[in-house]
């Protein structure tokens, strides 16, 4: 399988698409495969689309010990290193979209666009999943049973509109079934996400910026997008009316459309 970072931990990624290339970093639990048919293939007609794994999830390495977001966005980097991109748009969605502001901070010089979805900044103003919902997700993984463990996840990340559909549901877990998560590195990636904060240097973020961020997100609360609009300098902000934390899978073809319109303006 393709593979990048160092020797001692392989990292999955695959390409799609033709185009300009996008870098797609993906969130907490989140595979290559959570991005779902309906949204990539809106994006593979303009893209070239590189998706991939993060440390310790997927076709990735298993890993044991901590690590940081910054980490993170130095494998983000070998990925691009790997694919021979020595510049990229960049989309990262909720973790990934933290990792997404590190990247930006670490190597200005590599992205040539930047969409930040349903992520959070850290730090004063900024809250993650209201503690009622937090408690949810952890009785449910702490059961083990991947069926309750797939039902609290599809309630807290998607709205009730899209909920109402109850076929919908057959296929999320089919898609997160097809590549579960490791429960240990979720812990991982929980203690990552805690100590994130730049809210003190996103305005020296210099990509043109667009983020978006649904009114009915459960898992990041929609006031964070507002928050990272608002200190990104010419950061442009969508908020989609009703729709909860994945906004990508409610909306793909919007969703597609509104990275289509920003990183080719770009």
């Amino acid at each position: 399988m393709p593979t990048a970072g160092d020797s001692g931990r392989a990292l999955f990624w695959e390409r799609t698409g033709s185009g300009e290339p996008l870098v797609m970093i993906q969130g907490m639990s989140g595979t290559h495969l959570t991005w779902g048919r309906p949204f990539l293939s809106q994006l593979e007609r303009d893209f070239d689309c590189v998706v991939f794994d993060n440390r310790g999830i997927g076709n990735s390495d298993v890993v044991t010990g901590p690590f940081t977001i910054a980490d993170l966005a130095t494998d983000a980097l070998a990925v691009m290193d790997a694919a021979g991109l020595e510049t990229a748009h960049v989309l990262g969605i909720s973790m990934g979209g933290m990792t997404a502001q590190e990247l930006a901070l670490q190597a200005p010089e590599r992205l040539r666009s930047l969409t930040l979805g349903c992520t959070y900044p850290g730090g004063e103003g900024s809250s993650l999943a209201d503690p009622a919902d937090a408690a949810v997700l952890v009785e449910a993984m702490a059961s083990g049973n991947l069926d309750t463990v797939f039902r609290a996840m599809y309630e807290i990340n998607l709205s009730p509109d899209f909920r109402a559909d109850e076929s919908r549901y057959a296929d999320f877990t089919a898609m997160a079934g097809a590549l579960p998560a490791r429960q240990a590195t979720v812990q991982l990636q929980l203690q990552a996400v805690v100590g994130h904060d730049t809210q003190e240097r996103l305005a020296q973020i210099e990509a043109p910026t667009l983020v978006v961020h649904g009114t009915a997100d459960r898992m990041i609360p929609p006031a964070n997008g507002e928050l990272i609009a608002a200190l990104i300098p010419g950061a442009r902000l969508e908020l989609l009316e009703g729709v909860g934390h994945m906004f990508w899978g409610e909306r793909p073809e919007l969703s597609a459309e509104l990275i289509r319109a920003h990183a080719l303006g770009a």
